[in-house]
């Protein structure tokens, strides 16, 4: 079987890696020349895949591409480009179009194609099956479409793509059938969807369920620290009930391209075809949106109870990504956190192993490489992501003469406040 996996990111990268050590030909298309260049000289652009990784995938037949015409000699083309939200908060499937619309100037008969970005229900049905189709195609007949939602998570080393289930649902029978033989080769549990829409909708589902639920933490943490309630006590005993509860944790913001993003996908498609708001959707992320301005004024408050004025104050944010342990900035917390302290007057300083530069609204933000030296000289700093490199200096953080905020309640000292 060959197959090419169009968008080499988070998601393609790794589905390919899994896809070519099962024995499957693959070839990676992506615009990019840096990242093509790079990945056929045997460097990883991402953090689940190392140089080593790379190496084993190009002795395993994996070549990177920028030329469409690969397609041509595909059995099976998987879709894994971005799928962000444009300026007013819309659906944007540019890059989705686009690489349909690659697809269909080459592909060849009885070629499956499949659908992995997120997106709302109905798009592989409504865009892509015309798109594919010209008006001189049949779905099911001349080739077989069907969509099967990403479940990477960066970082996660206990689930990965071949012992996470993976969902999959085509437009017609045998186009679900056709995609469920790609992914049975190297993925261990492969469940059949009802159509594309329930797959679609499915993905949706999963993150809205956590976008909802971190909502509700990051609420009643606030509630909490007003009414002198420790929210992270609170947790810790709630968790100790064995059914009917799961722990989330409250945050600095919401972060990564799935939580933030990908519940406005269904928001938007309730809107336009029925006409009325997703009520616990657009709440949600009213509250999560304001957690960096929450937290700028925890800031603020904790910098007054120990006689320090907010302007000219040294703040140093530790861990700027979106979750721990990874580079990943996407849509990060750190960054309306940061410029909200920076529009407060504050003389902003990042502290992090994973991002060796690092820019709020063009401008460069000062980073420090000795965290313990910068926090002695800091007036404060605010624990954005408990990276396992502060985890095991907790002691050092804790006992630091800088007021701290820590925003993920893991680390205790003399002047430090949990969220």
């Amino acid at each position: 079987m060959k197959a090419v996996i169009v968008g080499l990111g988070y998601v393609g990268l790794p589905l390919a890696k899994a896809a070519s050590a099962a024995g499957v030909s693959v070839t990676g298309l992506d615009l990019s020349t840096r990242i093509v260049d790079g990945l056929n000289s045997g460097r990883s652009h991402i953090d689940d895949l190392s140089g080593d990784d790379i190496a084993g995938m190009l002795a395993n037949g994996f070549s990177a591409t920028s030329d469409a015409s690969v397609i041509s000699e595909a059995d099976i083309v998987v879709i894994c480009v971005p799928t962000p939200l444009d300026e007013s908060g819309a659906p944007d499937l540019a890059a989705v179009i686009g690489a349909t619309k690659a697809i269909e100037a080459n592909m060849r008969p009885g070629l499956t194609v499949v659908l992995e970005s997120t997106t709302y229900p109905g798009t592989t049905e409504e865009i892509l099956k015309p798109l594919l189709e010209n008006g001189t195609r049949v779905c099911g007949e001349d080739f077989h479409l069907a969509f099967s939602p990403e479940r990477i998570d960066p970082g996660n080393e206990k689930y990965t793509i071949i012992n996470t289930p993976k969902v999959v649902g085509g437009v017609t029978p045998e186009s679900t059938a056709k995609a469920v033989a790609f992914y049975s080769q190297f993925i261990e549990q492969v469940v059949e969807a009802k159509g594309t829409r329930e797959a679609e909708t499915a993905k949706l589902l999963e993150n809205t369920y956590r976008h909802v639920n971190i909502a509700l933490v990051n609420e009643m943490a606030q509630f909490c620290f007003a009414m002198g309630i420790d929210i992270w006590d609170v947790i810790k005993l709630a968790k100790t009930k064995p059914f009917g509860f799961q722990s989330f944790s409250p945050s600095a913001g919401v972060g990564g391209h799935c939580i933030p993003i990908d519940p406005n996908y269904l928001a938007y498609k309730v809107r336009a075809e029925l006409d009325r708001p997703f009520r616990f959707v657009e709440l949600a992320e009213e509250i999560n949106n304001g957690m960096p301005p929450y937290v700028s004024r925890r800031l603020q408050d904790l910098l007054n109870n120990h006689s320090k004025a907010v302007r000219g104050s040294t703040v140093v944010l530790m861990g700027v990504t979106y979750k721990a342990n990874i580079s990943d900035r996407r849509e990060s917390p750190a960054v309306p956190l940061a410029k909200r302290l920076l529009d407060m007057g504050c003389i902003l300083k990042y502290h992090d192993p994973y991002v060796a530069d690092w820019t709020v609204d063009g401008l460069p933000v000062e980073r420090v490489t000795d965290l313990e030296a910068a926090l002695l000289e800091a007036d404060a700093a605010i624990i954005v992501q408990a990276h396992s490199e502060y985890l095991g200096a907790a002691e050092a953080i804790g006992g630091a003469p800088a007021a701290i905020l820590d925003a993920t309640g893991k680390f205790s000292g003399a002047k430090v406040e949990r969220l």
